[in-house]
């Protein structure tokens, strides 16, 4: 396990403590799972980011994905 040091204003200081506390965890257990989620969104942004540029990607409208859900 690697230590961070990080430096935070206080009203998000504040915060984050509130939020430990009403979760029964540790600061540290709050930061890290906002990180994996921060993380994990970042890269779900790269893939969709990724099909957007690729020309060999089909594009659907709308009206044709309505249809072949039979909405």
């Amino acid at each position: 396990m690697t230590t961070l040091s990080i430096r935070i204003n206080d009203l998000l200081a504040h915060e984050l403590e509130a939020v430990a506390k009403d979760a029964e965890r540790p600061k540290s257990y709050i930061v890290q799972k906002a990180i994996e989620a921060y993380l994990d969104d970042y890269a779900d942004l790269q893939i969709a980011l990724d099909r957007l540029r690729d020309p060999g990607d089909t594009v659907v409208s709308s009206n044709d994905m309505r249809q072949s859900l039979g909405l």
